[in-house]
């Protein structure tokens, strides 16, 4: 077990939380600079909107949280919910609150925003592998007890809503799944697909291809973790996990749509290749949804 703050200069306190976020929003910037330039465009871009994707991914990750958590937690303690440097941020909300910071960057700037997308999915998918170590040091995302060798120690405080009470599970001998490391290694390995993807089937591919890959990984890796945390207050929908809806509902949307887009040719092939600047409007072009020409 870790001390969760890192550093205390008197009344302040540096948190190891905020310190592997911090690192995994730096390593994803950079992962996400060199795809850019692989794929011609301006990284500058790339930094120039972070601090805004950050301020939405932050916003859209803490709701979902508080939503996810609102029944055990925040309904009774409402002070609590700006408090994120404690922990508790949900990686659903952070996605869409992330491509609704891409959005409007890139609409502002007239940028193709599936390009974009693209480009950081890889390195979402490394931000999220490093940002779930923040989950040790704070003792969330584990699953059931286990006596598998790398099973990790959970206090009494951190089971609160949880059915592993330090009585029948004592603390001393008690290991649970940790769960976050399990999600953490499968990111690292989607980055590795996506990156290979992106590279041997470059020709092939539309732009917005490696985000909609992005989507199905995630969402089946979600999917097959979170039955694990049953027992951790999850937030539910007739019984089953909402976040095990939303990972089987956005795999299965954003394959269709993947095949799809292929089957009836809504894209350019390696468009980004060709020295394509697409904006989203000329890409919609290519799907068919032209202008009426003057008769």
């Amino acid at each position: 077990m870790i001390d969760p703050v890192a550093l205390r200069l008197g009344p302040l306190q540096v948190h190891w939380y905020g310190i592997i976020i911090a690192l995994a929003v730096l390593a994803g910037a950079f992962l996400g600079t060199v795809e850019a330039r692989r794929r011609g465009e301006d990284p500058d871009h790339g930094w120039s909107m972070l601090l805004l994707v950050i301020l939405t991914s932050l916003i859209g990750a803490r709701i979902y949280h508080v939503i996810h958590q609102w029944g055990p937690i925040y309904s009774q303690h409402p002070e609590l919910i700006p408090q994120i440097w404690n922990g508790g941020i949900g990686i659903p909300g952070a996605i869409a609150g992330g491509v609704l910071g891409i959005w409007i960057y890139t609409r502002r700037k007239g940028l193709s925003l599936a390009r974009w997308l693209d480009i950081f999915a890889p390195a979402l998918l490394l931000g999220q592998a490093i940002g779930r170590l923040g989950n040790f040091v704070n003792q969330e995302l584990y699953g059931p007890p286990t006596t598998l060798p790398w099973g990790i120690p959970i206090d009494r405080a951190h089971r609160a809503g949880t059915p592993w009470n330090a009585v029948d599970f004592p603390v001393p001998t008690t290991r649970f799944h940790p769960l976050f490391a399990y999600e953490a290694l499968l990111n690292l390995l989607g980055m590795v697909v996506l990156l290979w993807v992106a590279r041997r089937f470059a020709r092939h591919l539309y732009d917005g291809d490696i985000a909609l890959l992005y989507i199905m990984w995630y969402g089946a890796v979600r999917s097959a973790l979170e039955p694990m945390r049953n027992g951790t207050g999850n937030w539910t929908i007739l019984g089953i996990p909402t976040a095990m809806w939303i990972g089987i509902i956005a795999f299965v949307v954003a394959g269709v749509f993947l095949v799809l887009r292929h089957r009836f040719g809504w894209g350019t092939p390696g468009a980004w290749m060709n020295g394509s600047r697409q904006t989203d409007a000329q890409a919609a072009a290519d799907t068919g949804a032209t202008e009426p020409q003057p008769g």
